[in-house]
Order: C-alpha cells, then sequence, then structure tokens
C-alpha cells in the first residue's frame, strides 16, 4: 500500500510544505530523507523547539536556492514564541523553500500555524482520549469528577484532553461556541504553554460551559 506521501507524489511535482503528526518523529524524518532524494534536505529535530531553533530555521529558508529544498522542523513539544517567529516564512516561504512540521498531536501547534498549512498523518501510536463529558449539560459535580480524575497529568496530555473537549463540543454535541468559550480553548493552549497547571486550564474550559448552561 502506498504511504500518504508517496501518493501525493503520484499527483504533484514535488511535496509542498505541510504538517504531519506522528508519534515517531526520528522514522519519519529517516523516511523523508529517502522519499526526497536528490533534493537538498535541512534538519531541525529537537526534543523542543524553542526560539533559537526557529532563528535557524528561517535564517535557512533565506538561503537562496536554485533548487527545491527541504526545511523539517520535528519536536516532542513547540513553545509558542517559537511558533510566533515563524509565522511570516511559513505564510511567505522564500522561493524553492518547502516547510515540514513533524509533531506528535495537532495540539502541541498553535492554531495560527494549523491554519498556514495542510494536515496528514503519518505514523501513530499513542491513544486519542475520547470525552465522555457532555458539555450542554454540564453540572458542577461532573465538573469537579473530571478535573479528580485528571489532577495529575502532564502539559501534553493536558493538550490532547483540550483538543478533545473542543472537538466534543463542536463535533458531538453540535454546540455554537461563543466568544468567550472560544477564547477559552485559546487561553488554554497558551497557559499550557507557560507552565500553568494542567487542571486549573481544564477547569478555565469547563467552567464557560457551566456559566453558559
Amino acid at each position: 500500500m502506498l504511504q500518504y506521501l508517496e501518493k501525493w507524489m503520484l499527483n504533484h511535482e514535488s511535496i509542498k510544505s505541510h504538517i504531519l503528526i506522528s508519534s515517531d518523529i526520528e522514522a519519519e524524518v529517516e523516511k523523508l530523507k529517502e522519499l526526497l532524494k536528490p533534493n537538498r534536505i535541512v534538519e531541525f529535530v529537537e526534543e523542543k523547539f524553542l526560539i533559537e531553533h526557529a532563528k535557524a530555521v528561517v535564517a535557512e529558508a533565506y538561503i537562496s536556492e536554485a533548487q527545491i529544498k527541504y526545511i523539517i522542523l520535528g519536536a516532542l513539544e513547540f513553545n509558542a514564541v517559537s511558533q510566533n517567529s515563524l509565522l511570516k516564512v511559513l505564510e511567505e516561504p522564500p522561493r524553492n523553500i518547502e516547510f515540514i512540521i513533524i509533531s506528535p498531536t495537532k495540539s502541541n501547534l498553535l492554531p495560527t500555524v494549523r491554519s498556514r498549512l495542510p494536515i496528514l498523518k503519518g505514523i501513530t501510536s499513542h491513544t486519542s482520549y475520547e470525552c465522555e463529558l457532555n458539555l450542554a449539560k454540564l453540572d458542577y459535580e461532573a465538573v469537579f469528577s473530571f478535573l479528580k480524575t485528571n489532577a495529575r497529568i502532564k502539559k501534553n496530555e493536558a493538550k490532547v484532553i483540550v483538543e478533545a473537549l473542543y472537538h466534543r463540543a463542536t463535533v458531538v454535541d453540535m454546540l455554537i461556541l461563543s466568544k468567550n468559550q472560544l477564547d477559552n480553548f485559546d487561553k488554554a493552549y497558551r497557559l499550557l504553554e507557560l507552565n500553568s497547571r494542567p487542571q486549573s486550564v481544564l477547569a478555565l474550559i469547563l467552567m464557560g460551559f457551566i456559566d453558559a448552561n
């Protein structure tokens, strides 16, 4: 069976910039290096993608190229400052530059980054989180129980739950979110990047639905 990028190659002269969601970043980089030959490939693979890495990416992007050059950014975590510093170059890349961002989860990336590039799925081994809360009929007891269950979660786990809450609200419960509720989701991503307590961030989102009921 053809892999996602090989299928893309059948319909395009070259692979275009995109976000790749994968739990095995190193394996994806190796696959890309093989698939993209003989193009030049520059990789920035880190555990945490910081502002200094983003500056190096931007500098590399503005080195002129006669042929297509692929810049691969891979990390388990991308902080908000580094992502914001990439927005301009992602939106208006220099000639012959294509970006591939590899992250284990969409929730690692700011909505502003996700809106600029198509998202594809690669190798995934993590379990997705299914939210069983009925956000249309949320009460204090359900919120308290949920927060107690998730009292010791880590930042990356909280990001996955925030994503699942958004999906539950908009797709499963089919709610039209108020400006306040949308703002709370946006704040949640920023607060988690600033290492706020995950339980407090989840409480912020859930209380927005209590107030609306």
